[in-house]
């Protein structure tokens, strides 16, 4: 696809509009899907659209610029220009918007922003009610802010912690009585797991999430560990700097995988031996005792045993 726009929508993010050279028609897609995008220096990240999936002339993505991260994100935003060709998938959705729901509230940390703002689009054209909490650290880095104040008047309530835990939005009062609202949450790890905790006791399907990746606090942790392939008896060692996904995929080893955010739950993978730092947002905790996300989760122990 050809990318036709680049625009800074926030301090360190960037929109990209894609649209194939030809000028034909796109894939139809739902409000919370996400394409997978080759970006130059060869890597493949998933990008969430959003765009009004009834507009299929273009998609839509934003990416933050992320020096802690793992690549990809400082070479869409340093690397890709308008007038440049990228290889892009077909949109999948793992985050899909539940239309019979009578009303929507949605919470968005950061670029977590991007698939929320689609099904606001969405919701609108269909006439239906919705409430939209946005934290940021301050108005320099909140994308589309102008863009949702002017579009949904009424409906959004942005909120900056100035980078201050005890600034943070209190969000309790709107989960303390289960309503009969369906949630969507995106954002970084620590909001989505005060959101989890808060909302344990509401109505099994109504509370969603979508998560960017591991946290940079989690990653600059990272410890080097080793893998056993119970299959071959192969070991392989994973680097601080390297997932585990990514280690089995340089040994020739096709785990499935679609997220590489440890929502999806493509690449669960059963363990055998050791214990593992689970990352993921999918493994209940029974599961946790003799599975493994390996898109994103670790190592505690010195090695990992797997049913490979």
């Amino acid at each position: 696809m050809e990318v036709v726009r680049k625009e800074a929508v926030a301090q360190g993010i960037y929109l990209f509009e894609l649209r194939r050279p030809d000028g034909a028609a796109l894939p139809a897609f739902t409000a919370g899907s996400h394409l997978t995008v080759q970006v130059p220096v060869g890597v493949r990240r998933n990008y969430s659209l959003c765009s009004d999936p009834a507009d299929t002339s273009r998609y839509e993505i934003a990416v933050k610029r992320d020096e802690r991260g793992r690549g990809g994100s400082l070479s869409m935003a340093d690397e890709v220009h308008a007038g440049q060709r990228l290889l892009v998938s077909a949109p999948r959705n793992n985050f899909e918007l539940d239309e019979r729901a009578s009303d929507f509230i949605f919470i968005a940390g950061g670029i977590g922003i991007t698939p929320i703002l689609s099904m606001m689009r969405q919701l609108k054209r269909l006439g239906r009610g919705f409430h939209l909490y946005y934290c940021t650290r301050d108005p320099g880095t909140t994308a589309f802010m102008a863009q949702l104040e002017s579009d949904f008047p009424g409906q959004v309530q942005i909120h900056h912690d100035h980078g201050d835990m005890a600034q943070a939005l209190d969000l309790w009062p709107m989960f303390e009585k289960p309503g009969a609202a369906h949630v969507y949450c995106c954002g970084p790890r620590g909001l989505m797991d005060s959101v989890a905790d808060m909302s344990g006791h509401w109505p099994s399907g109504t509370v969603h999430f979508e998560s960017f990746g591991v946290d940079a606090s989690l990653q600059s942790e990272n410890k080097p560990f080793q893998v056993r392939l119970a299959r071959t008896g192969k070991t392989l060692e994973v680097p601080a700097e390297q997932t585990l996904l990514e280690a089995l995929r340089a040994q020739g080893l096709r785990v499935a995988s679609s997220c590489e955010s440890g929502t999806c739950g493509s690449c669960k993978t059963r363990l055998l031996a050791g214990e593992a730092e689970h990352r993921d947002m999918v493994l209940s905790i029974e599961e946790k005792t003799d599975h493994i996300m390996v898109c994103v989760s670790r190592a505690v122990s010195p090695e990992l045993v797997l049913d490979l």
